[in-house]
């Protein structure tokens, strides 16, 4: 080894102080979990203590100094754990000390990746062999993205509406040149209110569809209506981009200028340059928006463990949160335990997420995709067997929820019946409430569903 490997950065004093805060504060680990992950340790001995840390965590288990002893003490790895553990307990002044110190080891294990990636760069130029220049170029520029790319934010990944929709509107700008229902949560869809008679706190829902039927539509939807009453919301979304769910949420909210009937803003317009009066009307809805308490974290692969940290500190901050949503189920990264099938990891996510709702006190919505072999069958409504690895999904949801559009397969009859847009909520299971089917109707334009009665007029 050459001496680029031999001056391995490192920070042993920031390990232990880390290490020595959370075994005296484990109600630190919160702001921890998601920011550090063994790897982060150089020292491995000090790597094996906080793998035991994240063990006891993600295991829902009690964080003591008593239980990272004994867990310890039973796997025999480290030699005295009671003296070692004293040690760490012992190194730190202040709790003050816990961001710095993490700050540091972040710091050093970003450049132990981009020393390791120098170092497999300055292989591949050694050894080249049969390899063009171009093959080696191409592998040197994967190495240094892989390495210089942070797998977990040392900032804050929670942003407030305010900060996402003040990046909407200087894209606009650039371009140019309730109060909680006592029964349960209402989302502001009548008729999905009186199936549910609202969403209940502790409850898991989960929202399935297929591609293009909306769900994620239907969802920003219900956090508009809720945070419009002045309850906070958090959004998770495994997908699309914060600027993303900004620009949808204004869009629905240019809907009401198309009912109307006077006057209108198309998506297509507000994606290029609007007139001036567009613009007077758009900055009316922004400035609207504004005052709405949604919370949202745009970070693909987060884990189940990751979200409960970041939801623990969005109910510290909101203690009157009212609700979650995460967009979707398949996109959350499984804890990998051994062999363990996917259809048992998914079904232990949904269950872990159930329970995040009750400790937390909230309804959590869960989007899901449903499998392809709805496309299969003639009809193509949406069972409890198209959930994606469904039988622990069933088993642990407290409600599910399908969205089927009759349009989205046969486009012309839809026309012809008058029934295009018509989206059915179908709720195959309820555990505190009936199962049945409503009826609403979507503008896709607008990423807008509306209610509408029983005689087809839209409400």
């Amino acid at each position: 080894m050459n001496s680029i490997t031999n001056l391995v950065p490192r920070d042993s004093g920031a390990e232990q102080r880390i290490l020595g805060i959370l075994i005296k504060y484990p109600e630190k680990v919160d702001q921890v979990i998601d920011r550090l992950r063994p790897e982060h340790f150089y020292d491995s001995v000090h790597r094996h203590v906080y793998s035991t840390i994240v063990d006891l965590y993600n295991a829902g288990g009690r964080i003591s100094y008593t239980q990272i002893y004994n867990r310890l003490r039973r796997s025999s790895t480290i030699e005295s754990p009671a003296q070692m553990l004293i040690g760490l307990t012992e190194s730190f002044a202040a709790v003050s000390e816990l961001e710095p110190s993490i700050a540091a080891l972040r710091n050093k294990e970003a450049s132990r990746r981009l020393l390791r990636a120098v170092e497999e760069i300055r292989s591949l130029a050694v050894d080249e062999g049969d390899q063009d220049l171009s093959s080696i170029q191409a592998k040197a520029q994967e190495l240094i993205f892989a390495a210089t790319q942070n797998t977990l934010q040392g900032e804050d990944e929670t942003k407030s509406l305010l900060d996402v929709l003040n990046k909407c509107y200087i894209n606009l700008v650039e371009r140019r040149q309730g109060i909680s229902d006592a029964y349960g949560l209402s989302v502001r869809f009548p008729s999905i209110d009186a199936m549910t008679t609202g969403l209940k706190r502790k409850d898991l829902i989960i929202l399935a569809a297929r591609p293009s039927m909306g769900k994620t539509a239907l969802a920003m939807n219900m956090v508009v209506n809720v945070a419009k009453r002045h309850i906070p919301v958090l959004v998770m979304s495994l997908e699309m981009d914060d600027e993303q769910i900004g620009d949808r949420i204004v869009l629905s909210e240019l809907f009401r200028y198309k009912e109307e009937g006077a006057f209108e803003i198309t998506s297509s317009e507000y994606q290029t340059r609007l007139s001036d009066e567009q613009f007077s009307k758009a900055q009316r809805v922004f400035n609207e928006l504004y005052r709405l308490p949604i919370q949202i974290i745009d970070k693909r692969g987060l884990s189940v463990a990751e979200m409960r940290a970041k939801a623990r500190k969005v109910k510290t901050a909101s203690p009157n949160l009212g609700l979650i949503v995460i967009d979707y189920l398949q996109l959350i990264k499984p804890t990998v335990q051994g062999q363990r099938s996917w259809s048992l990891l998914v079904g232990e996510m949904v269950r872990e997420l159930r329970d995040l709702a009750g400790e937390l006190d909230v309804p959590i919505v869960l989007l899901s995709q449903l499998n392809r072999g709805v496309e299969s069958r003639e009809n193509k409504r949406p069972m409890m067997s198209d959930l994606r690895d469904s039988g622990n999904i069933e088993e642990f949801a407290d409600a599910v929820v399908f969205l089927y559009r009759d349009d989205y397969y046969h486009p012309e009859e839809a026309v012809q019946n008058g029934t295009e847009g018509q989206v059915e909520i179908i709720f195959a299971k309820q555990r505190k409430g009936p199962t049945g089917t409503v009826r609403l109707r979507f503008v896709k334009e607008y990423t807008r569903f509306i209610d509408e009665f029983n005689n087809g007029e839209v409400r």
